[in-house]
């Protein structure tokens, strides 16, 4: 299992070598703004529930299902309302923003009251708004739940998580989602870093025109263009598809739960000698019995003796003793594999190199 463990972690860093050699489309390392999702919203109400919906006491479900009727010109009290088969549900989406009117989105559905299940129900046509309170969607269908979940006679049977399920394509999307303008071409990393942010700018400029592109911080690069909708996308489209070679800070992951250690593959060492060993201990106890010898061959009153060895046996092992010259964390891993030393033993030497000064790279702890 050790071997299975060092094996994945060389072939993560090999990699994680491979990737930071490798040249990217700009849309693979940001996005232009304007261009981002839209989390909606809604509150509604699941019907058609086998006795595992909210509880009569739940007043939020009641109110719920009386404005629900009232629209059908139902006029009922809250007294009145004693059904099971009800549960309120929060419903959330999200809209991309290409979507047009009439295309259909996956929601996700989630109790909010005390129902146990909301297994076979089915979402009552739901108004999904999004942060500005306008309405993008409306969610109506049958809930997929995931799991289930059974009481008879105090007896509970359950899998997974009952409460929650999905609408595959229960919204449909109310209207257009208009861009925001062109949308200001102003492109954002997903990883602010000041080099990258050079290095796409510096490639704007090359391949759509001098002075086109500035670096306006870490994280985005402003492109001038023109206030013609058709040739403004058209800019966007040439430089999506532009390569780029994304710089990152030098850092290594260490996942102590599971021993597992990735890095890129250039992350500097400087020169180290690294001993690893320990002591072992063990304590062996052997027990024994004394059967007494008795003239004349019986004795009633004679008993065994059990009587207890400890013997104490201290052992200390070769240490392992590796020298690096300047070098990286591929070469110091490979290095630390070939003297068996362990994942976990490696996690503690990376983080005391760290300490020492030797590993010129974040450790981030997981």
């Amino acid at each position: 299992m050790r071997r299975l463990v060092s094996i994945i972690v060389l072939v993560l860093l090999a990699v994680a070598q491979d990737a930071t050699a490798q040249a990217v489309r700009m849309k693979d390392i940001g996005r232009f703004q304007g261009g981002a999702e839209t989390a909606i919203v809604g509150y509604g109400v699941v019907m058609g529930l086998a006795g595992s919906g909210d509880s009569p006491h739940n007043e939020v479900t009641q109110q719920a299902l009386r404005n629900v009727l009232s629209r059908f010109g139902a006029n009922v009290v809250v007294d009145q309302v004693r059904s099971r088969n009800v549960a309120a549900v929060m419903v959330t989406a999200t809209v991309p923003p290409t979507s047009k009117a009439g295309d259909h989105l996956d929601v996700s559905v989630a109790s909010i009251g005390d129902a146990r299940s909301l297994l076979g129900g089915a979402l009552l046509a739901t108004p999904l708004i999004g942060p500005d309170g306008h309405t993008y969607a409306v969610a109506q269908g049958p809930v997929v739940v995931g799991g289930y979940r059974f009481d008879a006679d105090h007896n509970v049977e359950q899998k997974n998580h009952p409460t929650a399920g999905l609408v595959p394509g229960g919204a449909a999307v109310a209207s257009d989602v208009a861009p925001a303008g062109a949308p200001g071409l102003l492109f954002v990393l997903a990883d602010a870093d000041m080099t990258t942010a050079g290095r796409v700018a510096e490639a704007l400029n090359q391949a759509l025109g001098s002075g086109l592109a500035s670096i306006r911080d870490a994280k985005s690069v402003a492109i001038r263009a023109s206030g013609d909708p058709a040739e403004t996308y058209r800019l966007i489209t040439r430089a999506e598809n532009l390569t780029i070679q994304p710089d990152a800070p030098a850092r290594v992951v260490v996942n102590e739960r599971s021993g597992t250690v990735v890095a890129g593959g250039g992350v500097q060492i400087s020169s180290v000698v690294i001993s690893q060993g320990d002591v072992k201990v063990s304590v062996q106890v052997e027990h024994s019995a004394s059967q007494p010898l008795v003239a004349g061959g019986y004795a009633p009153d004679a008993r065994s003796l059990l009587v207890s060895n400890t013997k104490l046996a201290v052992s200390e092992p070769h240490d392992a003793v590796v020298s690096f010259p300047n070098t990286t964390v591929n070469d110091l891993v490979q290095g630390l594999q070939k003297v068996n030393v362990r994942t976990r033993a490696m996690i503690a030497i990376l983080q005391a190199m760290r300490a020492a000064g030797a590993l010129h790279a974040e450790i981030v702890v997981e």
